[in-house]
């Protein structure tokens, strides 16, 4: 029996075991689907902190319950480990872990190297190994193929021959279609595109994910598969954008674009619905698209659209707080030395996910122009360290004296458990960046719009 067929048997009668390389936002609701399908699973974590809390059945992403985590655990299906001497126990090898951008904006790949440099150590014949990180096209076969080609054995430093892609080992790209908190959508629900470096490899991998994912969709190669995902987010960055250049150009004719995209959203061909907001935030789209931006320098080629697109989204942090400091000086008020509250710190509402949230950058641009600023979040007690921004900050109650104290509250993030009622009761002014107050049905003169 060769290592496809060996791989394939396991994947048929469910005995194989399955690593998932990196358990946060997507590899750990990935390892769980596997498990409650009563497949043997293996987490692996370099942050040590993550195993004991997972192995108590506890959790530390909201949106997933440790209730979930504690009937995979006790199912003996599922188990967390630091122990990456452990690779070889396992047929699968799936890697999420983080792609940002460095301070160039360009790719910081040292994760994915870090984690090919691990694996390399470990790799066996008849292994499969699947990238699920977002990144450039052509990551998988150009950063991991040859390392792995050329991994040897490396438990046995005599053993020198050359891996070959397809037969010993398999490789391929999924790029993961996490939308955390999606009362629509979870990981075994959204269709998986998948591309393997061969035949082989595409087959062995679509088998795999077969086990646990609503449809699969091969397409003819890694970077077909690596390019529909910066193609996904590419999308959505430009017409964001493109709301929040019709934003700030409306606001100045005195429209309303929330009620523009309303009224336009009831054509039912021809138009999809995007909406502003302070910033773009999460793992995805603030960063897929300059890999493609980055990759296309290559090719001598400019990126403009997404260039462009990434200007005006960034801008928008700033955008918000100019008319913040607009509206203080309406009313007779400096925003030095203000009382400034941001409400809400995650990236989208009803999750505790920070990931490039535009909270973040408006606390800095406030701090900047003198405000004295706080935040509230109730998925978010402490503000953790991030690799830009190293805050001491802890959420304020939202209490009927601690409101009315603030000169000005900012909705930067609108959680469905904000009091929008209470909030305008006693608030002085609120600058709402995601129209959530009309939403909720509260039109007053204290609320405006950014």
């Amino acid at each position: 029996m060769n290592n496809k067929e060996e791989i394939l048997n396991k994947i048929n009668n469910k005995s194989v075991i399955v690593g998932i390389v990196g358990l946060g936002y997507v590899g750990l609701p990935l390892g769980l689907e596997f498990a409650e399908k009563n497949i043997k699973v293996i987490g692996f974590d370099v942050d040590e902190r993550k195993i004991p809390v997972l192995m108590n059945g506890e959790t530390y992403i909201k949106h997933i319950p440790a209730e979930r985590i504690s009937k995979a655990v006790n199912s003996g299906y599922f188990e967390a480990t630091s122990d990456f001497s452990r690779l070889p126990e396992v047929d699968a090898i799936l890697i999420a872990v983080p792609t940002p951008l460095d301070g160039h904006r360009e790719p910081d790949m040292k994760y994915v190297v870090s984690s090919v440099d691990i694996i390399k150590k470990y790799l066996r014949k008849g292994q499969l190994v699947t990238l699920e990180s977002t990144t450039y096209p052509g990551t998988t076969r150009e950063i991991m193929l040859p390392e792995f080609e050329n991994a040897l054995n490396y438990q046995d430093k005599k053993d020198a021959e050359k891996w070959l892609v397809g037969e010993d080992f398999f490789l391929a790209y999924s790029p993961e279609r996490e939308d955390p908190n999606n009362p629509n959508f979870n990981t075994s629900t959204i269709p998986k595109v998948v591309g393997g470096v061969t035949e082989n490899c595409l087959e062995v991998a679509r088998k795999l994910y077969d086990l646990v994912i609503v449809k699969t969709v091969p397409v003819s190669s890694t970077e077909a598969a690596e390019a529909t995902k910066i193609v996904e987010n590419v999308f959505r960055s430009i017409n964001i954008a493109l709301v929040n250049e019709l934003k700030m150009v409306f606001d100045k004719m005195g429209i309303d674009v929330w009620e523009v995209i309303d009224a336009a959203k009831t054509k039912p061909f021809g138009f999809t619905p995007f909406y502003p907001g302070p910033g773009l935030g999460g793992h995805c789209i603030p960063i897929d698209p300059f890999y493609l931006t980055w990759k296309a320098r290559e090719f001598e080629i400019n990126t403009r659209f997404i260039e462009l697109a990434g200007e005006v989204n960034t801008y928008q942090p700033y955008y918000v707080v100019q008319k913040a400091l607009e509206l203080m000086n309406e009313n007779g008020k400096s925003l030095k030395n203000s009382k400034v509250l941001i409400l809400g710190a995650a990236y989208k509402k009803n999750i505790d996910d920070m990931r490039e949230s535009p909270s973040l950058k408006l606390i800095e641009i406030f701090r900047e122009k003198g405000a004295i600023v706080d935040y509230s979040d109730p998925y978010i007690p402490v503000l953790p360290h991030t690799r830009k921004y190293q805050y001491d900050m802890k959420s304020v109650e939202l209490t009927e004296e601690n409101l009315k104290s603030f000169d000005l509250i900012v909705l930067s993030t609108d959680h469905d458990d904000f009091d929008y009622q209470f909030i305008k009761d006693n608030a002085k002014i609120i600058l709402d960046t995601r129209n959530a107050f009309e939403k909720h049905g509260i039109y007053s003169e204290k609320v405006f719009k950014a």
